[in-house]
């Protein structure tokens, strides 16, 4: 009996590529770059594109980075293969993230299926959310979905709901304060910003009771913002890992970007608040008190209307030239 596994093409790696540039980041930077080796794909760190001032120790480019591994993952799956992933692979080169190589052929699951099809239709939504709760159902999924990565979700209780949105606020006033913050937002949101960062129609409005740590990226322009009431008590997420190294931040990527795709598959809408966890003091106010858990990001989730996706750069520009001596 003939048991030869034919490997993916190229042409296929290269679409899944395609599929894992859907993957969310720190003000779109998109700071991931791919090389296709057989039948596997290295996702290497792009430092080139990592925000200095926002994310000095580059954690926050590891999620970033992290979120494009797990979709790459699911586009490999969903192309009928078994998929490994061996993180940090080659110690003599630190931006080398992971390496994703396709193995036997295998029917994906329903699940995995879902999780693909929310792909394109994830989006960060900064306008106000619905009045209404999130039901239990669909928080324990986001938590099981957190769990599968190894990391550990949890729903912020009224108490620490009003704690983290305290501290979102303090955290986006020490922010604005910092040398550099504001050249550093108008060089990825706004008019003046890259082709691939935030554009002005993804902003969204000012929060009219400035209660919702919204980041200002409307002050970057001259045009009006709009202002709008956001919901009073919005649903907060907290994303945690054991540790907080690089390994632990390229985990609670791909925990991220499977919460994110569950939340999707569950018509909720989705928001980061990054400005507690940029700010040192301010994220270990956030820590659990024994110190075993490490908050990687907080999300505020809701219904919201659609808002559309913001731009993405071409697979040409992403996927690196073939080692020398590939076949």
């Amino acid at each position: 009996m003939d048991t030869t596994t034919v490997p993916p093409s190229r042409k296929v790696l290269a679409g899944c590529v395609g599929t894992a540039t859907a993957a969310p980041s720190l003000h779109n930077s998109q700071p991931w770059r791919f090389r296709i080796d057989g039948p596997s794909v290295d996702v290497y760190a792009d430092p080139a594109r990592r925000l200095h001032v926002i994310d000095p120790a580059g954690r926050e480019l590891l999620i970033s980075v992290g979120a494009a591994v797990f979709t790459l993952r699911l586009a490999i799956t969903l192309a009928g293969y078994r998929c490994e992933c061996e993180p940090f692979p080659s110690p003599a080169d630190p931006d080398l993230v992971a390496r994703v190589t396709a193995g036997k052929p295998t029917a994906p699951s329903a699940a995995a299926e879902a999780l693909f099809a929310a792909v394109p239709h994830r989006h960060t939504n900064r306008w106000p959310f619905a009045h209404t709760a999130v039901p239990a159902d669909a928080l324990e999924h986001l938590v099981n979905a957190a769990r599968l990565e190894g990391a550990a979700l949890s729903v912020a209780s009224p108490p620490a709901r009003e704690a983290i949105l305290g501290l979102a606020l303090e955290a986006d006033r020490r922010l604005r304060a910092r040398p550099g913050y504001r050249d550093e937002l108008r060089r990825w949101a706004g008019p003046s910003a890259r082709h691939d960062g935030v554009p002005t129609w993804a902003i969204g409005p000012w929060d009219a009771l400035e209660s919702m740590p919204i980041r200002d990226l409307g002050a970057l322009s001259d045009l009006p913002r709009p202002t709008a009431k956001f919901e009073p008590y919005p649903t907060i997420l907290v994303l945690a890992t054991d540790g907080d190294e690089p390994a632990d931040w390229l985990r609670a990527g791909q925990a991220l970007q499977r919460v994110l795709l569950t939340a999707t598959w569950e018509n909720l809408a989705t928001t980061p608040i990054s400005q507690p966890i940029e700010v040192p003091a301010v994220r270990e106010a956030l820590a659990a008190p024994d110190g075993r858990r490490f908050v990687q990001s907080v999300l505020r989730i809701g219904y919201g209307k659609i808002t559309g996706r913001t731009g993405r750069r071409p697979v040409a520009d992403v996927l690196m030239p073939e080692r020398r001596g590939a076949t």
